[in-house]
């Protein structure tokens, strides 16, 4: 009679060699587990990394547009006409508008700094309506309003501020700005979309004109708009800023400097899957490896097996279910791993936790193919044993 072997009896069988050397089995299964680890992590905090930027493009908004003084037909820079910002503000569609320019001063916190230690800070002269465009915050005290912009009172950005050491406005602190004083009144919150406004002194256009000479010129004039027209408001607005030389204005949206990072991000990750990858053929190659010696060192038992007799398809089965089970528990480590690197990633940098789950069922999935496919050459030369020559061994 042809002998036979239970699906009962398969699984203990198959892992006596694992239980016998509980130690390789484990770096062998720690092998698949660090590529899918890899895999499941680098998926999970990439999700993670996008599902914080949509967020933060959603709450920010996508109608804020920038118009600026772009480049002239010979390369020079070009000059934005004095009634850009209120032809701007009167586009169709454009809810609110303000423009500002930056004015060729340096600012200091005393008069003692010498020339030229200016921290990288601008000065520009500013329309009141901006910190309401950019959907901006205070941190302290108050901004530019009508009442303020004629007088020499600055409002800071809030790199500006940490570069000069102003925070409590309790003190009235002053600073040098150009070859005069300057009551600080304000201090911005960092504005997301707009950084290069947190490292500007704001000051209103009248005293800019009053006492450094400034001509009416916008290079920056921020717009927001209504969100289902954003598109419209765009093509509109080099024409309404400069009639005569629209090609000389450069239109952009904030927004899209976010949406671009999770393209960035989208093609770092393929090469971060394909590290993964490599990691988990190693590892499947450690699989195979530790079968092939495990099958050298147990040819007494196959052919001890094969006498009593054991079929070769039962000799077979017998090493590809332990391949298979390696496979599963580095596949179910190395996913568990991964779970636990997005976690804390994402509670580090304050991101949502998303692990997609067909990341998690790829990586099981791979793991087991990974085990399968490195058993199979171990069980075939294991059932190719000859009874008689393996039991020589003994």
């Amino acid at each position: 009679m042809r002998s036979k072997l239970r699906a009962a009896d398969l699984l203990p069988v198959s892992t006596v060699g694992l239980r016998s050397r509980p130690g390789r089995a484990a770096l062998s299964v720690l092998g698949v587990a660090i590529g899918i680890a890899a895999m499941v992590a680098v998926l999970g905090v990439t999700r993670s990394s996008q599902a914080d930027v949509l967020a933060r493009i959603d709450r920010l908004g996508t109608n804020l547009l920038t118009v600026a003084n772009g480049k002239t037909l010979r390369g020079g820079e070009a000059e934005l006409p004095e009634t850009a910002g209120p032809a701007v503000a009167r586009t169709s569609w454009v809810v609110s508008a303000a423009a500002t320019a930056v004015l060729p001063l340096s600012v200091y916190r005393s008069d003692k700094i010498p020339p030229g230690r200016t921290g990288g800070l601008a000065v520009r002269a500013t329309d009141p309506q901006l910190l309401t465009t950019v959907d901006g915050t205070l941190l302290h005290g108050r901004f530019l309003d009508r009442g303020l912009t004629s007088y020499p009172v600055v409002v800071l950005g809030h790199y500006a501020a940490t570069v000069l050491g102003i925070g409590d406005l309790s003190d009235h602190p002053r600073i040098f700005l150009g070859d005069r004083w300057f009551t600080v009144v304000g201090v911005m919150a960092p504005v997301e979309l707009a950084p290069e406004l947190d490292t500007a002194a704001f000051i209103g256009e009248p005293i800019a004109t009053a006492q450094f000479g400034y001509q009416g010129h916008p290079t920056r004039i921020f717009v927001r708009a209504q969100t289902d027209h954003t598109g419209e408001v765009a093509a509109l607005l080099a024409r309404a800023a400069a009639p005569e030389h629209p090609e000389e204005v450069a239109v952009s949206r904030p927004s899209e400097a976010l949406t671009a990072r999770i393209a960035v991000t989208g093609g770092t990750t393929m090469l971060l899957l394909g590290l993964g990858g490599v990691a988990l053929l190693v590892g499947g190659v450690g699989i195979a490896n530790v079968l092939v010696i495990s099958v050298l060192e147990r040819r007494g038992e196959v052919g001890l097996r094969r006498a009593l007799g054991a079929t070769r398809g039962h000799i077979g089965a017998q090493f590809l279910v332990e391949s298979l089970l390696l496979g599963a528990g580095g596949g179910t480590t190395g996913v568990l791993l991964g779970t636990a690197v997005t976690f804390a990633m994402a509670t580090i940098r304050g991101w949502p936790t998303l692990i997609p789950a067909y990341a998690v069922g790829a990586g099981l999935v791979a793991a087991v193919l990974i085990g399968a496919g490195a058993g199979v050459y171990p069980a075939l030369r294991a059932a190719r044993l000859s009874p008689t020559e393996a039991l020589r061994t003994l």
